[in-house]
């Protein structure tokens, strides 16, 4: 287990990289930390069921180098919930998110995600025992609405009612969630954004922190929100164009040391690879495939990718690959 870096209570940083099943494991929260020191990463969603009866370790181990780093859980059960807490406090992590977002079908038949908006007594009660369990802060993820009700009272009631219970940090997705219809990956697109709604719900609750969710892709799109809200959370923009992440100590956290160059970051991750190969035996390969945006957009880098991605290089050390691929980044000599 490791100690948490960050007190409980802590201000809440103003960027976030959001939770993503299959997306933001261990290792890519490793090189995410490689890019920005100080915004909030986020597990991928933990069941209660998983870590009430699954291997512990597996889902809760992380490298200290993490923090801040935030757990999210799913589920509904206020004894559950507390649990897992209890377990999230114990490992050393900074915050303790509950999903109330997620629409997929797998969710709602566990009776939790975004279908929890229609039961914010649940939700409360829920919030209330891991507060009860545990010093660290707790929040809630959630959208705006469910399928057609696009009400804003619908969302200011819900936030006012878990807010109810001291809880102070609400991550909105500015769209509603389609239980039936769409698909996860549809949910992230087809809703229209409304991010007047979450502005209204910082102008209705000024004591609460609010970040935003949802459709932000560039640095004037952060420092927009952030004139009416307080917080800013970036989903698949950060995973396809991590070097992003390496702009936003400075311009949004006043931290003015110059990052790591590209390829520095590669050669720590090269080294990280080797760590993780020896004290879990785990295959470099499947650590690499989160580092193949880290030269999106810029010359060379389609093969660069390829090769890292390639498994006919599986057998190769993860140094000798880093060499291949760097060579796919200079310049080609003119034909003669």
């Amino acid at each position: 287990m490791t100690e948490s870096l960050v007190r409980p209570g802590a201000s809440v940083p103003r960027l976030s990289v959001a939770p993503m099943l299959d997306w933001t494991d261990r290792h890519c929260r490793y090189f995410h930390r490689l890019l920005s020191r100080h915004a909030l990463l986020y597990t991928e969603m933990v069941t209660t069921g998983a870590l009430l009866h699954g291997d512990v370790e597996r889902h809760l181990r992380f490298n200290i180098e993490e923090h801040p780093l935030a757990l999210q859980l799913g589920g509904s059960e206020p004894e559950d919930l507390a649990a897992c807490a209890r377990l999230g406090a114990q490992w050393g992590y900074d915050e303790i998110n509950l999903n109330c977002g997620c629409p997929s079908q797998r969710v709602q038949r566990g009776a939790f995600g975004a279908c929890l908006m229609h039961e914010s007594g649940l939700v409360a009660d829920g919030i209330k025992a891991m507060q009860d369990a545990s010093s660290v802060r707790v929040s809630v993820k959630h959208r705006i609405g469910i399928d057609s009700n696009e009400s804003y009272e619908f969302l200011r009631d819900f936030v006012g009612t878990v807010a109810r219970t001291g809880c102070s940090t609400f991550i909105v997705h500015a769209r509603n969630a389609w239980l039936k219809g769409l698909s996860p990956k549809e949910n992230r697109e087809v809703p229209p954004l409304r991010y007047g709604h979450v502005y209204q719900l910082k102008r209705d609750f000024p004591d609460l922190h609010i970040s935003i969710n949802g459709g932000i892709t560039t640095t004037d799109q952060v420092r927009s929100h952030l004139q009416k809200v307080d917080g800013v959370m970036i989903g698949r923009e950060a995973y396809h164009s991590p070097w992003w992440l390496s702009e936003w100590d400075q311009a949004f956290f006043g931290d003015q040391e110059y990052p790591l160059s590209r390829d520095e970051v590669e050669q720590a991750m090269v080294r990280y690879m080797e760590h993780e190969a020896r004290l879990h035996g785990t295959h470099w390969y499947g650590i690499a495939r989160h580092i193949l945006g880290l030269h999106h957009g810029m010359p060379g880098a389609r093969k660069w990718r390829r090769i890292w991605s390639d498994h006919r290089v599986k057998n190769m050390s993860p140094a000798e690959v880093s060499v291949l691929a760097r060579r796919a980044l200079e310049p080609q000599e003119a034909l003669a």
